[in-house]
C-alpha cells in the first residue's frame, strides 16, 4: 500500500500558505496606506489622536460676487483610547492635555475617501506653545478622514454651518 499523507496535506498547506500571505500583504498595505502628497518619509510617529468634531462653515461672496460656503475653522476634541486629552481649532492648533500645543501650515493634501470626506493633509509645525507631547513635532498628518465637507450656494452672508466630521491626527518629529 503506497502512503499518500504528502498528498493529504499538500491543500491546507497551501491554503495556509496563501491565507499567510494575503494577511502580511494587508499589513503592509494598511502601513503604506498614506498618499505620497502627505507622506513625511524619515520621521517618527510621537501619537495617534482621533478627533470627533465639526468644520464650520461661512456663508461668504465669491470672486463673482455669489454666496457660497467658505470654510472658517475646525472645532475638534482630541481623544486617546475614548479619552478627551485635547483639542483641535482655529490656526490650526493642536493643544494636548499636558499644555504642549502645535500650529500647523498646509504642505500637502490628498482627496478623502469620498466626495463628502475632507482632505488628508500634512501640515508642518510654524510655532509651539509649552513643554510636553506636541513640543516636538515637526510634522502633523491628517488622514483616515469622515465627513465635513459642505459646498454649495447659501443665502444668507454671515450665515455659519457646521459639518460634522472625524479624523485621526498623527503626529511626527524627524529624527
Amino acid at each position: 500500500m503506497t502512503c499518500n499523507t504528502p498528498h493529504v496535506f499538500k491543500r491546507p498547506i497551501l491554503t495556509t500558505i496563501v491565507t499567510l500571505s494575503l494577511s502580511v500583504a494587508g499589513a503592509f498595505s494598511a502601513l503604506a496606506q498614506v498618499p505620497d502628497a502627505i507622506a513625511a518619509p524619515g520621521e517618527t510617529q510621537i501619537a495617534k489622536l482621533h478627533a470627533e468634531g465639526a468644520q464650520v462653515y461661512e456663508c461668504k461672496a465669491d470672486a463673482s460676487g455669489k454666496l457660497t460656503w467658505t470654510f472658517r475653522e475646525p472645532i475638534a476634541t482630541l481623544m486617546a483610547d475614548g479619552k478627551t486629552v485635547g483639542r483641535h481649532y482655529v490656526g490650526p492648533n493642536w493643544e494636548y492635555s499636558d499644555g504642549s500645543a502645535v500650529v500647523g501650515k498646509v504642505t500637502g493634501n490628498a482627496p478623502g475617501t469620498t466626495a463628502k470626506d475632507i482632505p488628508w493633509l500634512r501640515l508642518e509645525a510654524a510655532s509651539h506653545r509649552g513643554s510636553g507631547m506636541l513640543s516636538g513635532v515637526t510634522t502633523v498628518q491628517r488622514i483616515n478622514t469622515v465627513g465635513g465637507t459642505l459646498a454649495g450656494t447659501c443665502s444668507g452672508a454671515g450665515t455659519l454651518q457646521s459639518e460634522p466630521y472625524s479624523a485621526d491626527y498623527v503626529f511626527l518629529r524627524k529624527g
